[in-house]
């Protein structure tokens, strides 16, 4: 590839971003991996602005962000002023609030609306959102899942996709299938790895160290125009910050960097 795509996604590390001095340790231990970009997510209050410098200090890049579901809806003017600070254009939200997940359906149509008006005043302001799905969303209401209803039923325009694929597999779904389906709505992927632990567990992998089709998900995401891949891991074996090593080293020999 002509560019750099590959990004860190700091819910990754977010147990050493709480301060500070532990998000400029972390960016710098990112940096030397590899990587030339973040998502931002699960930081500590630090301010804006010194994010912003710190990022620069080691020439990284923040490609998008996970935004708290009270901060879209009652700090919208602060997101977007962060977001040009950052000189991000993508903003996401990590999940759905649980109080919709308990609603069923009704709940889900009514983020449908919600996630809208969001989406909406982001794209007004020049900016993308995008939801990030985990497995729940494959519930079925009346022959579709929650997860086709959400993006068969909003504007493309406004509410983008920041699939998991991880959580695509746990699902039951197609990875490379809802790629395709994502086809030019999808500005940015996150990327872990599912392997099987004994008979019946599965557990999240460094990309590359488990069992997902990673040759065929990423020649779909070339045809879906994905802008950039997050390597993120909920859940890491040891050290977070070598599971982004493994997964950076795993990727960049599958011909991304």
């Amino acid at each position: 590839m002509s560019r750099n795509v590959l990004a860190a996604q700091l819910y990754t590390v977010r147990d050493f971003t709480k301060t500070e001095e532990g998000f400029a340790d972390s960016i710098a231990r990112i940096s030397a991996i590899g990587y030339t970009a973040v998502q931002v997510s699960a930081i500590g209050p630090i301010a804006p602005e010194t994010v912003k410098k710190i990022c620069d200090d080691h020439d990284i890049t923040i490609v998008n962000t996970h935004i708290a579901w009270p901060r879209l809806q009652e700090e919208m003017d602060a997101v977007i002023d962060e977001h040009r600070l950052w000189d991000c254009k993508h903003a996401a939200v990590g999940s759905m609030p649980r109080h919709f997940i308990e609603a069923g359906e009704e709940g889900l149509r009514q983020f449908v609306v919600e996630a809208s008006e969001v989406g909406q005043a982001l794209h007004e302001a020049g900016l993308t959102f995008s939801y990030h799905n985990h497995s729940f969303e494959f519930m079925r209401y009346g022959g579709k899942s929650g997860l086709e209803i959400l993006f068969d039923e909003t504007d493309p325009r406004y509410v983008l996709a920041e699939l998991d694929t991880y959580w695509i597999q746990f699902g039951g779904g197609d990875v490379r299938d809802w790629i395709l389906r994502m086809k030019d709505r999808m500005p940015v992927i996150h990327l872990k790895d599912m392997a099987m632990a004994g008979w019946r567990d599965h557990e999240m992998k460094e990309v590359g160290e488990g069992n997902l089709n990673w040759p065929g998900i990423l020649e779909a995401c070339r045809e879906a125009n994905v802008e950039w891949y997050a390597v993120e891991q909920d859940i890491c074996p040891g050290d977070p910050f070598e599971s982004l090593a493994v997964s950076y080293r795993n990727l960049v020999r599958m011909g991304l960097s």
